[in-house]
């Protein structure tokens, strides 16, 4: 088995920090609430993070009511084009890593070297210095993981001529990026061995919504994404990300908004990352990708 070099010590365990379905839950099971021991993990984590975004994913059967029942306006929504990179054994995902290509409407790009799960206060200083670095805990109804990732920017047509193999994937990432990939990649695999997964089209839309308590306060941006899959398959995610310090209190102030508008929180929680590998994955593993 390939090893992973880095810092990473004392990231807690997988079941812990993301759970089958990545949240909490067995696979096909609704999702339950963090126990009294994923509740302690994740407030430490939260304190030294940089940013919380919460998540939830509605079930697709809640999708046309969902969209009905909030202030969306589908029309307005911007089309992007995700391309992951990893083997067809999914090496990367398996030590943690995730190595993102984003086409934007536009001819914008945006690239992303992620490493999951770790512990905030173990990263090395220097990297949380950089202001393309962000380290942030995703919480999901009963799950989180804290990931730490380093952006970088390029251009629609230079994805496009990495995805054709008119230009060498490396391109697509600073020198900072490459070197964060080395560190945490599995040994000997470069970023020349790796497939590209994808193309996946998503639409991603944005609103405002008055969560909180107070009617005079401020309005919460939340965003609505629909990832379509080539078999047919979507998933709808709303997300918001706050504060660490407002974590707690704007999860259960944005739970409150959304139940209030018939948005269904109890279905089984979807990664859009992880569908998207193993679907991709499953294709280059079948033959003539059928």
């Amino acid at each position: 088995m390939a090893t992973t070099r880095g810092t990473r010590k004392a990231a807690p365990p997988a079941d812990a920090a993301a759970p089958t379905n990545g949240n909490g839950s067995a696979a096909g099971e609704a999702p339950r609430r963090l126990t009294d021991t994923q509740l302690a993990q994740a407030m430490m984590l939260v304190k030294d993070a940089d940013s919380v975004e919460l998540k939830v994913t509605v079930p697709a059967s809640s999708h046309r009511a969902t969209i009905q029942g909030l202030p969306l306006d589908p029309v307005e929504a911007q089309p992007r084009q995700v391309f992951f990179f990893d083997t067809p054994d999914l090496a990367l995902n398996k030590a943690g890593l995730v190595v993102r290509a984003r086409r934007i409407q536009g001819g914008r790009a945006d690239t992303v070297i992620k490493l999951r799960p770790v512990v905030p206060a173990e990263l090395p200083a220097e990297l949380r210095k950089l202001a393309a670095f962000n380290v942030e805990v995703d919480m999901l109804p009963g799950g989180f993981v804290c990931s730490a990732s380093l952006k970088g920017r390029s251009t629609g047509q230079a994805v496009r001529d990495v995805v054709a193999g008119d230009a060498p994937l490396k391109d697509l990432f600073s020198a900072r990026q490459r070197s964060f990939y080395k560190e945490h990649a599995p040994d000997g695999l470069k970023l020349a061995d790796l497939r590209a997964l994808g193309p996946t089209f998503l639409l991603k839309s944005v609103f405002d919504a008055k969560t909180g308590f107070d009617p005079k306060g401020l309005a919460r941006r939340i965003v609505a994404e629909m990832w379509l899959y080539p078999d047919g398959s979507r998933i709808l995610e709303l997300s918001t990300k706050c504060l660490p310090v407002q974590a707690f209190q704007v999860a259960a102030e944005v739970r409150a908004y959304l139940v209030s508008h018939g948005v269904a929180l109890d279905g089984v929680q979807q990664t859009k990352t992880k569908t998207a590998l193993e679907f991709y994955a499953g294709q280059l593993n079948t033959p003539d990708g059928a």
